[in-house]
C-alpha cells in the first residue's frame, strides 16, 4: 500500500483521488508518520434488475380496470 504525508496529499488531492480510482489501489494518507485516513477506490455493487424485482409476489384478486364506484355514487345521494 502506498503511504503519502498529508501535506502533499492536499496539494494534490485531486490527482491522487484520480490514480486510486484508475490503478484501484488503496492509499495511505500520513501526519506525522502516523496513519491519519486510507483511501480507498469505490467498490461498485452490480446493478440488479429493478423491472418485475416484485413479480411472483403479489396476486390480483379482482379486476383493476373495471372496478366500478357505483355504490360510492349511491351513498353520495
Amino acid at each position: 500500500m502506498k503511504t503519502m504525508l498529508v501535506s502533499e496529499f492536499k496539494a494534490k488531492c485531486i490527482a491522487v483521488l484520480k490514480e486510486v480510482a484508475h490503478t484501484r489501489q488503496p492509499l495511505t494518507v500520513t501526519l506525522r508518520g502516523r496513519p491519519l485516513a486510507t483511501v480507498q477506490p469505490f467498490k461498485e455493487h452490480p446493478h440488479r434488475k429493478r423491472l418485475g424485482a416484485l413479480k411472483g409476489r403479489m396476486t390480483v384478486r379482482r379486476d383493476l380496470v373495471r372496478a366500478t364506484s357505483r355504490a360510492d355514487w349511491e351513498m353520495l345521494r
